[in-house]
């Protein structure tokens, strides 16, 4: 963690405690510390050895939020906060590269529930992976071809 002089006092410029940035953006202290581990925020320490935050890594928490919830892992969140010159805050253009970095992703994910939903009702829960007309795990018996047994672990698209 980098050492830095800070503001003293109120006002826009002041850093944040940890436990103030929990309260704010609702991520529990644990969750911070792990966020810092993986190089997602960053923190400095005072004199008295406190970690204490800049207030745009309540703008970085939203984001890392977002992404989360819609499935993105938090390596690849991480690798798409990266490309931010010298790892600053991402502003509305920034947001809009990003994202975009995870529309591709989440439209194949979105294809593959749709598949999903549209055919579980010709599923039968047997777990066989190799049923001759099981719709979602193998259609058309693709994987008969290569003997009994289950064959796939993910969905093929």
């Amino acid at each position: 963690m980098k050492q830095r002089a800070g503001t003293v006092g109120g006002g826009l410029g002041r850093e944040l405690s940890v436990g103030e940035v929990a309260e704010r953006s609702g991520v529990a202290v644990s969750a911070l510390h792990f966020y810092e581990s993986k190089g997602l925020i960053s923190s400095w320490r005072t004199g008295g050895n406190q970690r204490r935050y800049a207030r745009d890594v309540l703008r970085r928490l939203g984001i890392i939020k977002v992404a989360q919830n819609t499935g993105i892992p938090l390596a690849e969140i991480k690798a798409a906060l990266d490309t931010l010159p010298d790892g600053r805050t991402p502003n509305k253009k920034d947001w809009a590269r990003l994202s975009a970095r995870w529309r591709e992703d989440l439209d194949a994910r979105i294809a593959q529930l749709t598949r999903l939903r549209d055919r579980l009702e010709g599923c039968i829960g047997c777990g066989c992976l190799s049923m001759e007309n099981c719709p979602l795990r193998n259609p058309g018996d693709q994987a008969g071809e290569h003997g009994s047994g289950p064959r796939y672990l993910e969905p093929q698209s």
